[in-house]
């Protein structure tokens, strides 16, 4: 079926409204049908309110973009019927997207940081700073890391991803010499120290993981601008080397190819990027800074070392991040029985879910959203915004009496610079398909059969500035 937006329902603007750069935050109103009577959903209407308060209970647990999204709409759309509590550990999120940009020095740390202050002045919602302890999901229970407990009738889960010990490091050697700064943070201000000491001449190794990780164009990205800063500094004789466990560039691969062969180039037109694909056995010193890969048959002396390890769905409060932990409160929750697909040995574990509500599909009540979750979505700050509002719509749906929308839609949108003033971008929509009850990239005409995310035509300023009015749009429509 054709995709027409004239006919889209208002549970499938929600998954295109952010795809054209500058929509600014999204029209909504707070009732759980569609706007266009298109019944599929199977919903009676907005959840009935109580006379003497909130009808049902939701906790959010996670405060990044998924979560913070989550509990907006929920307030948003469940109105005065549903009371919101948000449980994060920390004051304040900070965004991963723009983060490769402090690494040149054209952004901060302190830039991307946002509070949940809004949620709570304009939307309702309730904040707890703490940790989650354990999860009862019998007794739709939650326990905190003060002793306290919170009653749920729906719980949303967004904890994001934990990073696995890799390559003979371990999260100790992440924080303080070889830092992977895929969470953004203490550790890019350490990658960004360390690429500012490297010397012309010297080399600059990173690593990146199996597919799926977090934000697939990434890597990539983050190779063009070190490169980039590093020849616009006087150090074009340095060397960036990606090994890429990969067989092949997993995003924006024309572009991508480009910017390796043609754009980050020395005078004399040999290349800066010398990126490796398929590469197996990695294994790095931290103190030599040694890497050997392909079981040490190649040996690279490097003066900065960027290892991004393979990641797995986070365990808020897990404790360990050793490969063979017991998954903190995701196993406590039986999160982690038949609801945790093994993607790889010991690596790379992610929550099963219905696409439709992202509940999940070992535990009834609870749905895992952004990150941590399986479900054919690309793991990226933008997907984790279409989540949750996939979620929150279903959520107000179920607590009214009425069914998730049969069939919804998602946009998955990103930016990615190439140097310090272009960028280029990648999009795709993508449907719910019945046959694999995942979602697909869906072509032009709603065909799921080959279709592809795609990329920019080329690599422009007009992109690079465009890529600040996106992330202002899509910040904003998450946190305030």
């Amino acid at each position: 079926m054709k995709i027409d937006l004239s006919k889209l329902s208002r549970r499938q603007w929600l998954g295109v409204a952010l795809a054209v750069a500058g929509s600014g935050a999204l029209p909504v109103r707070a009732f759980a049908d569609d706007d266009d009577g298109d019944s599929r959903g199977g919903t009676s209407g907005i959840l009935a309110l109580a006379p003497d308060g909130p009808s049902a209970r939701v906790v959010v647990v996670g405060g990044g973009m998924a979560g913070a999204t989550a509990a907006k709409y929920l307030r948003l759309w469940g109105g005065a019927g549903v009371a919101v509590t948000l449980v994060e550990p920390t004051p304040a999120y900070t965004s991963n997207i723009m983060s490769n940009l402090v690494l040149n020095g054209r952004m901060t740390v302190d830039q991307l940081r946002y509070t949940h202050d809004e949620l709570a002045v304009r939307y309702g919602v309730t904040l707890r700073t703490a940790a989650v302890s354990g999860i009862d999901a019998v007794n739709r229970m939650v326990t905190l890391d003060d002793g306290s407990t919170l009653s749920y009738d729906r719980l949303v889960v967004a904890p994001g991803v934990e990073f696995m010990p890799a390559y003979g490091l371990t999260a100790a050697d992440y924080e303080s010499r070889t830092p992977h700064a895929w969470q953004a943070g203490p550790q890019t201000a350490l990658l960004k120290q360390q690429i500012d000491g490297m010397r012309d001449g010297e080399t600059f190794v990173m690593t990146i993981p199996l597919s799926p990780y977090r934000c697939p164009p990434g890597p990539y990205e983050r190779a063009c601008l070190v490169a980039d800063t590093l020849r616009s500094t006087g150090r074009g004789n340095c060397k960036v080397i990606v090994l890429d466990e990969n067989a092949g560039i997993q995003a924006e691969a024309h572009n991508f190819t480009r910017a390796f062969q043609s754009i980050h180039v020395r005078a004399d037109g040999s290349p800066i990027i010398d990126y490796r694909p398929g590469v197996t056995g990695i294994m790095i010193d931290p103190v030599t800074r040694v890497v050997t890969y392909d079981n040490g048959a190649v040996t690279l002396n490097a003066a900065v070392v960027n290892p991004i390890p393979p990641h797995r769905a986070g365990g808020i409060g897990s404790g360990s991040l050793d490969e063979n932990d017991d998954g903190g409160w995701f196993a406590r929750t039986g999160l982690n029985n038949s609801g945790i697909e093994a993607v790889s040995p010991n690596f790379g574990r992610w929550a099963l879910v219905d696409v439709r509500s992202y509940e999940s599909t070992a535990v009834p009540g609870v749905h895992v959203i952004g990150d941590a979750s399986s479900c054919g979505l690309p793991k990226a700050g933008h997907v984790g915004n279409q989540e949750a509002k996939i979620c929150a719509d279903a959520i107000v749906r179920l607590l009214g009496g009425g069914q998730p929308d049969p069939a919804p839609v998602a946009n998955s949108a990103c930016y990615s610079p190439i140097t310090g003033s272009t960028a280029s971008w990648l999009t795709a929509v993508y449907q719910f398909d019945p046959a694999s009850s995942r979602m697909r990239v869906a072509a032009n005409g709603g065909s799921i059969v080959g279709a592809g995310a795609v990329e920019a035509g080329g690599i422009s300023t007009r992109n690079y500035n465009q890529m600040f009015t996106w992330f202002n749009a899509l910040m904003g429509d998450t946190f305030a």
